[in-house]
């Protein structure tokens, strides 16, 4: 398991005999997340990958209320595949695929994006609360990843905390960057130029900020006519 990873149900929370992880932030941000997923891909078909699933309980969420989507979690931590694996067992859903092990830090994620036997053309690729607990290689593997998989009008959201122009948005965010930096000096809460600069790269560009409870954002990106 790669160092940057945090993993849930180490928090002494409750893990279900089946593997199911329960994350006490879904329970806070699931509704929120999903009504601006619900903009962007509501009445539309296609694949979406969940980079960086945790516990696998917002993609059961996001495939109950989206059922014209098909999801695939991911994640690269073998305790969050097992959860995700059991909350899709649980669900009993068919628009949920079985757990893609992607690394994000490589660019190519996985084989199965290669091989035929996972997705292509994605209609979106979502993340939520990943690139500020992970090195900045990871976030570049990302959005170079969700420039190279996306259709002509696919989209990439992100969900976190996030600087706006070198500052802080809440003194809370800061203090939170301060903690993520002691623990790793890799990690810590990303700025959107630097992101809005990766995305150019890969042919994407930022189209929406959404506010979220919690001093917290979604970006959306979406393909440039040049990507």
């Amino acid at each position: 398991m790669a160092e940057y990873v945090v993993e849930f149900g180490k928090d002494g929370s409750r893990v279900e005999p089946d593997g199911r992880l329960d994350a006490a932030a879904f329970h806070r941000n699931h509704q929120p997340i999903r009504e601006v997923l619900l903009r962007h891909l509501a009445g539309k078909s296609g694949d979406v990958i969940e980079a960086g699933s945790g516990t696998g309980q917002h993609v059961v969420d996001f495939a109950r209320h989206m059922p014209g989507v098909m999801w695939w979690p991911s994640d690269l931590n073998e305790q969050h595949l097992k959860s995700i694996g059991a909350w899709r067992a649980h669900a009993g859903l068919p628009n949920i695929r079985q757990p893609l092990r992607i690394d994000l830090s490589d660019s190519a994620w996985c084989p199965e994006l290669h091989d035929g036997s996972g997705p292509s053309n994605l209609l979106a690729v979502f993340c939520a609360n990943v690139i500020h607990i992970a090195p900045w290689r990871v976030a570049e593997g990302l959005v170079a990843g969700a420039g190279r998989y996306l259709r002509a009008d696919g989209r990439l959201l992100l969900y976190g905390p996030f600087k706006r122009d070198g500052k802080h948005t809440a003194a809370s965010n800061a203090a939170f960057d301060a903690s993520l930096r002691e623990q790793d000096p890799e990690w810590g809460v990303r700025d959107i130029g630097d992101l809005e600069s990766l995305a150019a790269i890969g042919g994407l560009v930022l189209v929406e900020i959404a506010e979220m409870p919690a001093n917290n954002l979604i970006l959306v990106f979406q393909r440039t006519k040049a990507g």
